[in-house]
C-alpha cells in the first residue's frame, strides 16, 4: 500500500499551480490544521489577508478526507468566498493533487432546501392555483414581478443545478417562492412524483460522495443547533469568515411573525378550508394587525418584549389557536391517492404550522431568549437567542474538531473573547495568529482625528464633516468612507457634493453613494474601476470590500461602531453580563466595535503595494480608557494624531509617490 501523501508535497503541488510563492504562515496553519482536523481538538487561526489561508486549510483537510474520510466541512459566511470556493481554489487544488493521490479529490456545495427550484411545485403551480406565489407565472406578464417570472422560467428550462445562486439575475423572494420550497413543505423525495429529478435531493447526494462540502454558516447553524440531519457524514468542520459565526447562527435561529406571513399562510390554505375556518383565522389577524400597528405607532426603532403581557398575549394565544385548527383540517381532508392534492396539502399545513410554533414560542419566551417589536414599513414580532455559546458547544464543538479561522479573531490582543461567544473555554482550543505578508507599519496610517468633539446621538459634528471634506481632497479621492448609520452617510453626502463640486474636468472626483436597501456589488465595481471615486455606505460595505491598488489609498471611519442602543440582542447580552457581575459594555459593546473596526480598518491594505491611511474621525479611540483595547485589534499600522501630516501623506500618494511611510515621511 502506499504511503500516504506528505502535507508538504501536497501544499508545495497546489502552490506551484496557483503560481504562488511558498509562505511560512500558510505552511505554519496547514500544519495546525491537519492536526486539528486528524487529531481532535478545536483551532482557532487568525491569518491575515493574504496568507493564503483557503490553501492552508483545504489542503491538510482533502487529505485527511481522502486517506481516512469521511468528508470535511467547510462553512463560509458569504456568497462571494462560497464561489470562490468552487468555482477557483478547489479545481485547482483538485487537479494539483490528483497525481499525488491517484485519484481527484472530490467537492460538492450544499445549501438548504429553499435556495433550490422544485420541479413538482413548478409542474404543479399553475395560473389560479390557491397559492398566491404560484401565480406570477402569468403568459403575458406586465408587472416587473412577473417580467422576472417569465425570466426565471426561461432559466429553469436550462439549469442543471436550480440553484438560486446561478441565476445571475435579479429575483423578487416572491417570484422564488413561486418556484421553491421550504424543508417543511417539501413532502419528501419518495412520495415526490418528481423526486428521482429533485435538485435538492441531486445536491445533497452529490455532498454525500464528496471530500470536501462546503456550505454556508447558516445552513451550519440549521444543521446543529436545530438538529435537523442536513449534513453528511463528516470528520471535521473548517469554519472560514469565523468572525461572523455568531451573528449568522442567531440570524438563522431567529424567528418573526408578523402580517404578511399570516396572509400567505392562509391565502395557501384557504380554498382547504371549512368557511367558517378561514373566518376565524382572518379574524385572529385583524386582530394581530391592530395589535401590531398599535405597538409599533411612533416608534423610531426596535422595541424589546422583557415579557409578553397584556393584549398580545390574547391576540397570540388567538392566532396560535386559529392557525392549529386550521392546519389539523388541511392535514385531515388530504387524499394519499392524490400526490398533486398531498403535496398542496403539505405546503398549505407547513405554513400554518409555522405561525401557529412562532406564536406559541413567543407566548412562553424564556429568560433565554429575546423578544422585541420590529417596527417598520411591515411590523413583526421577532424572537432570538440571547446567546448561542451553549447551543454550539453541545451540538458543534462536543461533537467534531473545528476549525475557526478568519483575519480578525484577536481581540485586544486575545482569542478569548470571540472564544467565549463560541462557548469555548481558554483550555477548549490552541489559538494561533500567523500573521500576515504585509508590513502594516511602512503601509499604512492609522490617523485619529483627535482634536475633533465626540460624535453625538445626532451623529457626526459639523468638524467631522470639514475633515472629511479635508482628507478626501487630500486624497484626490480613493476613499471609502464607512458610516454607522444612513442618516451620516446622506449628511456626508451632501458636504462632499459641495467640497467636490469646485473639482471639474480632469480634477473632477466621482461620488458613489450607497442607498438603503440596494446591493452595493455594482458600486464597489465603479468604485475599483475609478481610481478618483469616492465611495460612501454603511455596514454593507465594513466586510468584504477587497480593492487592492490607487482606487483605495484611504479608509474614512466615521466612529466607533458600538452596537445601537436599541439592539435588542446586543442590548439583552450586555443586560446578561451586568448581572453576572460584569461589565456590559466592555464584555458585549466594545469587543463589538472591535471586531467591526477590524474589519473596516482591514479593507486599506489588500496587497504588498499598498499604501494609505486608515482615518477615524473619532477621537475616543485615543482618549477613552478602552482606546487602547480597540487599537490593539486593529493590523498594526504606524499611528498618529497629526493631521497635517497626514494629508501631506494622502497628498504625496495622489501625486503617485508610492513609497513606505514610515515615520520620517510624517514629520512636517
Amino acid at each position: 500500500m502506499a504511503e500516504p501523501t506528505s502535507l508538504t508535497a501536497a501544499l508545495d503541488a497546489v502552490v506551484e499551480a496557483l503560481d504562488g510563492q511558498p509562505r511560512e504562515g500558510q505552511r505554519m496553519m496547514a500544519e495546525c490544521v491537519a492536526a486539528t482536523v486528524g487529531g481532535g481538538g478545536h483551532l482557532l487561526v487568525q491569518a491575515g489577508t493574504g496568507t493564503g489561508k483557503s490553501v492552508a486549510y483545504l489542503v491538510p483537510s482533502i487529505l485527511s478526507a481522502v486517506n481516512d474520510g469521511p468528508a470535511v466541512v467547510v462553512a463560509t459566511a458569504t456568497l462571494a468566498l462560497q464561489r470562490q470556493l468552487i468555482e477557483n481554489d478547489l479545481p485547482v487544488i483538485a487537479d494539483a493533487l490528483e497525481p499525488l493521490l491517484d485519484r481527484r479529490p472530490t467537492f460538492a456545495v450544499l445549501k438548504g432546501r429553499h435556495h433550490y427550484v422544485c420541479r413538482d411545485k413548478l409542474l404543479r403551480g399553475a395560473p389560479g392555483s390557491s397559492d398566491p406565489d404560484e401565480g406570477l407565472f402569468e403568459p403575458t406578464p406586465s408587472s416587473e414581478l412577473g417580467r422576472q417570472a417569465v425570466q426565471l422560467r426561461t432559466w429553469i428550462d436550462s439549469t442543471d443545478t436550480g440553484d438560486r445562486d446561478d441565476v445571475g439575475f435579479s429575483v423578487d423572494s416572491r417570484v422564488w417562492r413561486g418556484v421553491s420550497v421550504t424543508s417543511r413543505e417539501c413532502v419528501g423525495a419518495t412520495a415526490c412524483p418528481v423526486g428521482d429529478e429533485c435538485f435538492s435531493e441531486k445536491a445533497r447526494a452529490a455532498a454525500a460522495e464528496a471530500d470536501i462540502v462546503v456550505t454556508n454558516h447558516a445552513m451550519l447553524a440549521i444543521a446543529t443547533v436545530e438538529g435537523i440531519p442536513l449534513l453528511p457524514p463528516h470528520r471535521a468542520v473548517v469554519v472560514d469568515e469565523g468572525h461572523e459565526l455568531v451573528d449568522r447562527v442567531t440570524g438563522a435561529v431567529t424567528v418573526e411573525l408578523s402580517v404578511p406571513h399570516v396572509d400567505r399562510a392562509l391565502a395557501v390554505a384557504r380554498r382547504m378550508l371549512d368557511p367558517d375556518t378561514v373566518d376565524r383565522v382572518d379574524d385572529a389577524i385583524a386582530v394581530f394587525r391592530s395589535e401590531l400597528d398599535e405597538r409599533a405607532e411612533g416608534s423610531e426603532g426596535p422595541t424589546r418584549l422583557a415579557t409578553i403581557t397584556g393584549s398580545l398575549v390574547s391576540t397570540l394565544a388567538l392566532l396560535r389557536d386559529a392557525t392549529h385548527e386550521a392546519a389539523a383540517e388541511v392535514f385531515a381532508g388530504r387524499d394519499e391517492s392524490d400526490p398533486e392534492d398531498s403535496a398542496r396539502r403539505q405546503r398549505a399545513r407547513a405554513g400554518l404550522l409555522e405561525v401557529h410554533d412562532v406564536a406559541g414560542r413567543l407566548l412562553m419566551v424564556s429568560n433565554y431568549e429575546v423578544a422585541w417589536l420590529e417596527p417598520g414599513r411591515v411590523p413583526a414580532l421577532k424572537l432570538a437567542p440571547l446567546s448561542v455559546a451553549g447551543v454550539l458547544r453541545s451540538a458543534l464543538f462536543d461533537e467534531v474538531p473545528v476549525v475557526i479561522t478568519s483575519a480578525t479573531l484577536e481581540l485586544g490582543g486575545s482569542f478569548a473573547p470571540l472564544a467565549a461567544s463560541l462557548g469555548l473555554d481558554p483550555g477548549d482550543f490552541t489559538g494561533l495568529d500567523v500573521g500576515s505578508p504585509f508590513d502594516h507599519a511602512t503601509q499604512g496610517i492609522l490617523y485619529t482625528a483627535a482634536h475633533l468633539p465626540p460624535p453625538g446621538r445626532e451623529g457626526l459634528p459639523e468638524e467631522a464633516l470639514d475633515e472629511l471634506a479635508e482628507l478626501v481632497d487630500a486624497a484626490g479621492g480613493r476613499t471609502l468612507a464607512l458610516f454607522s448609520s444612513w442618516r451620516a452617510v446622506e449628511r456626508a453626502a451632501e458636504r462632499l457634493r459641495v467640497w467636490l463640486g469646485r473639482r471639474t474636468g480632469d480634477d473632477a472626483i466621482p461620488l458613489l453613494v450607497a442607498q438603503r436597501g440596494e446591493p452595493v456589488s455594482e458600486l464597489v465595481r465603479r468604485f475599483a474601476a475609478e481610481p478618483r471615486s469616492v465611495l460612501l455606505g454603511t455596514l454593507a460595505l465594513w466586510q468584504g470590500v477587497d480593492v487592492p491598488g490607487e482606487s483605495c489609498t484611504l479608509v474614512v471611519i466615521d466612529r466607533i461602531p458600538f452596537p445601537r442602543p436599541d439592539d435588542p440582542v446586543m442590548s439583552a447580552r450586555a443586560t446578561a453580563a451586568d448581572a453576572r457581575g460584569e461589565s456590559g459594555f466592555m464584555a458585549v459593546s466594545v469587543p463589538r466595535a472591535a471586531l467591526l473596526l477590524a474589519q473596516g480598518s482591514g479593507r486599506l491594505i489588500r496587497s504588498v503595494d499598498d499604501r494609505g491611511v486608515v482615518a477615524v474621525l473619532d477621537p475616543r479611540l485615543v482618549t477613552a480608557r478602552y482606546g487602547r483595547y480597540l487599537r490593539s485589534s486593529l493590523p498594526p499600522f504606524w499611528q498618529t494624531t497629526d493631521g497635517t501630516a497626514v494629508r501631506a501623506a494622502l497628498t504625496r500618494l495622489d501625486q503617485g509617490a508610492r513609497t513606505p511611510m514610515g515615520e520620517s515621511d510624517l514629520r512636517p
